[in-house]
C-alpha cells in the first residue's frame, strides 16, 4: 500500500525528490504520513481536497480487501532554514 500512495502522489507533484511516505501502524490502522514539498501540497488540498478524498477512497477500498484500516495524512515538510547573524 506504502507503493501506491507513493505513485499516486509522486505522478501529481512537481518535487518528486521530496515526496516521502512514512507507513504507521497502530492499534486499529496503518496511517499513512504523505510529506511533500509545501509547493506540491495545494495539488493534495486544494478543489476541497477531492485528491486527497480520492486517495483514500482507494486506500479504503484496498482494506476491505485485506481485512485492515488504511488512513492516509498529508503533512507539509518543514525546511530547515538556519540563520547565522
Amino acid at each position: 500500500m506504502k507503493e501506491l500512495v507513493e505513485a499516486l502522489a509522486s505522478a501529481l507533484v512537481d518535487y518528486l525528490e521530496e515526496v516521502q511516505v512514512k507507513d504507521v501502524e497502530g492499534t486499529e490502522a496503518i496511517v499513512f504520513e504523505l510529506r511533500t514539498h509545501p509547493e506540491d501540497l495545494g495539488r493534495f488540498t486544494r478543489r476541497a481536497g477531492r485528491i486527497v478524498s480520492a486517495i483514500r477512497a482507494i486506500l479504503g477500498a484496498a482494506g476491505m480487501k485485506h481485512n485492515k484500516r488504511f488512513r492516509l495524512e498529508v503533512v507539509e515538510i518543514q525546511n530547515a532554514a538556519t540563520n547565522s547573524s
